[in-house]
């Protein structure tokens, strides 16, 4: 598996370079599209979380959807509203994560927050590059750097809805290229220290939506908090207790404004029939395969994978037919 991820990182960092020149592939139409598709499909994770977790609902735990579940996400929600539009400055713009601290003291205050692995975590842990061996398996490598070019679809429609969302512009092809560099570059290390492959967060389109704030320094100051959380283990277990549902609510939110983000960029394109065609196929197909993912069962469980993320046919659909249908068609 990590010698696929350290293959496909470099396979990814790869598509960074070729990411401008197809630049016209990827229109507001297609953007928006995919942006749209991201956070639709992405909804039905919110709900999970909210009610107690996608691993509580597989298990039928008898806890999910409980009421004290939904209380912290709806904690989380309006906090979050009401000092968005109630207050001013950096309380408004830090909307989000004050919900989500008022979500964990209510959570703690409810019983709802164990700590137990807070005390067994370490203080300080250093990573240890191929820690857990490393194997090179071509099937694996074809499915993760099929897995990559999904990514990098979803960087560009990410890139793209922040860039729309903060900034009121689309973005760079220096932009895309960097993004999708930082992915496949940040694959690439995961691998050699035993981690996952990296992908954009499409969360963030729908934070930077509401907040404005798009600065590289404020991301910076959240990569090296997560580097904390990795080197100082009780700092990530303290993250770690939070409930499920505490994170539920604030994705509930911003998962709502990739949606947002989407139909924004879109309002954008002039709504012809090809344009409005293109839309149909598009969601139709993607988000109907991720709803009864069954219809793909026969195929090898990695094409199936990508078929029923909802994502990838969206995005080759709406790509395939904006450039083989002439834009003067109506």
């Amino acid at each position: 598996l990590f010698g696929a991820v350290i293959v496909a990182g470099l396979f990814h960092t790869f598509l960074g370079s070729v990411i401008g020149r197809i630049r016209h592939w990827f229109p507001p139409l297609v953007t928006g599209i995919v942006i749209t598709a991201i956070g639709l499909a992405l909804l039905p994770v919110g709900i999970k979380y909210a009610a107690g977790g996608a691993a509580a609902f597989q298990m039928n735990a008898p806890e999910w959807g409980d009421l004290s579940r939904w209380g912290l996400a709806l904690v989380v929600i309006f906090v979050a509203l009401g000092v968005k539009f109630f207050t001013r400055g950096t309380m408004s713009s830090a909307a989000i994560l004050i919900g989500l601290i008022a979500g964990y003291i209510v959570g703690y205050l409810t019983g709802q927050v164990n700590f137990s692995g807070v005390a067994k975590a370490a203080w300080f842990a250093i990573p240890q590059p191929f820690k857990y061996g490393v194997e090179f398996s071509a099937y694996a490598i074809i499915g993760m750097c099929l897995m990559s070019v999904v990514s990098a679809i979803e960087t560009v429609g990410d890139i793209s809805g922040i860039a729309k969302g903060g900034a009121n512009r689309e973005a760079t092809d220096k932009e895309l290229a960097g993004g999708t560099y930082a992915d496949g570059l940040g694959s690439f290390v995961a691998g050699l220290f035993g981690g996952l492959p990296n992908t954009s967060f499409s969360q963030n389109v729908g934070l930077i939506s509401m907040t404005g704030v798009m600065s590289r320094s404020v991301v910076t100051l959240g990569a090296l908090f997560l580097v904390a959380c990795g080197l100082i283990p009780k700092v990530g277990a303290i993250v770690a207790a939070m409930p499920i549902s505490v994170l539920g609510g604030g994705v509930i939110v911003m998962f709502g404004m990739v949606v947002s983000a989407g139909i924004n960029m879109l309002s954008d394109v002039n709504w012809n029939r090809r344009n409005m065609i293109i839309l149909a196929m598009s969601l139709s197909i993607g988000l109907g395969l991720q709803a009864v993912p069954k219809s793909m069962q026969h195929l090898p469980d990695s094409l199936e994978m990508l078929m029923v993320s909802g994502l990838l046919p969206a995005a080759a659909i709406s790509v395939i037919l904006n450039l083989l249908i002439p834009e003067d068609v109506d």
